[in-house]
């Protein structure tokens, strides 16, 4: 049973946070971090990550319930607004190369990262799939919706996201240099769904896609899209495959199905979303607040992340995610040159 003292306790945990987040959005629109596509959600859990190494043990720990709540319910809370960033016309707009091509990545780099993860880098199951999953779908949104699905540890987390902070930076100064060389070559519209179709974060894929061609950034932002309504049923078949593998007995609980109800919202919020029932500035207004909450998420699992937790990793997840990065880049092309003769 709740008491008043404990309510009051965890609130303040959550404005503590919210705090961060404040600074993180304001960090974020900086010029020289906006030109480079970093996001809030990646400067919030840098700070999140700063003062879980040096003044959290200054924290109140009765403010700690507010810290996981935002790791939790108000992540979920941002998964499902996120839907308001899509619609089921942006699938349409594309075609099949685009559909096709957006399946494809996801699937392949997935099954790929989680064999080279387990089987060959001998990575821990729950690193292996966050990583694998954040290169494969949305960047830091998709671990951040894969964690509560797999009860992953915070810090298993923040490791992921930092490769897709890595690889994702890269990628999107090197597709157009690359491009503009010759060395890449497809026309603008293969070029745009290549880029949306391999790029990690959605903020990666602007930039990248701008600095090739505003028709190419459009092509590409609308396959990005794809890719991240493809988290809904990724995340419903994760959880069935749990638990029929004999690795995740300890989280199963007789067997039972826990089917991840706000990636099925999710999708809800994109099909209402796709009546356009609502006006383009409410949207505006809707994706503003689900970023700052996202924000507040990721800066929560900076948080709850201390360096002492990254000693027993190593560099492992940088190889599967420099591994996955060379697979988007190079298998990518292939996938895309064959959706195009389709």
């Amino acid at each position: 049973m709740f008491q008043k003292e404990n309510r009051n306790n965890t609130l303040s945990g959550i404005l503590f946070v919210a705090l961060f987040s404040m600074s993180a959005t304001y960090m974020a629109d900086f010029a020289i971090l906006k030109h480079l596509g970093i996001s809030p959600l990646i400067v919030g859990i840098i700070l999140g990550m700063i003062y879980a190494n040096t003044l959290r043990n200054r924290l109140p720990k009765e403010w700690v319930p507010g810290i996981l709540f935002s790791t939790k319910m108000i992540l979920r809370t941002g998964i499902v607004l996120y839907g308001f960033r899509i619609t089921f016309q942006n699938i349409e707009a594309v075609g099949t190369a685009g559909i096709f091509t957006s399946v494809v990545i996801v699937a392949s780099t997935f099954i790929i990262g989680y064999f080279v993860g387990t089987k060959i880098l001998k990575l821990d199951k729950e690193t292996t799939i966050l990583t694998s999953a954040g290169s494969s779908i949305c960047g830091a949104a998709a671990v951040l919706a894969t964690e509560p699905v797999i009860n992953a540890e915070p810090y298993k987390s923040a490791i992921a996201v930092s490769t897709v902070v890595v690889f994702g930076s890269i990628a999107m100064f090197l597709y157009p240099f690359l491009y503009k060389l010759g060395i890449i070559p497809l026309s603008p519209e293969a070029m745009g769904i290549y880029i949306g179709g391999t790029i990690h974060e959605v903020a990666h894929v602007v930039a990248a896609g701008n600095a090739v061609g505003v028709e190419v950034a459009k092509t590409a932002v609308i396959v990005k899209m794809i890719r991240v309504m493809l988290l809904a049923p990724f995340l419903v078949i994760l959880g069935f495959w749990l638990v029929r593998t004999t690795q995740h007995v300890a989280q199963k609980q007789k067997s039972k199905i826990t089917i991840p109800w706000f990636a099925v919202f999710f999708i809800a919020v994109a099909g209402f979303n796709s009546f356009n029932l609502l006006s383009q500035s409410f949207v505006f207004s809707i994706n503003a607040i689900d970023t700052f909450l996202l924000t507040m998420a990721m800066t929560a699992l900076g948080m709850e992340t201390s360096v002492d937790k990254f000693k027993n990793v190593g560099m492992k997840p940088i190889y599967l995610a420099a591994i996955l990065f060379v697979w988007l880049m190079v298998g990518g092309f292939f996938i895309v040159k064959f959706s195009l003769s389709l």
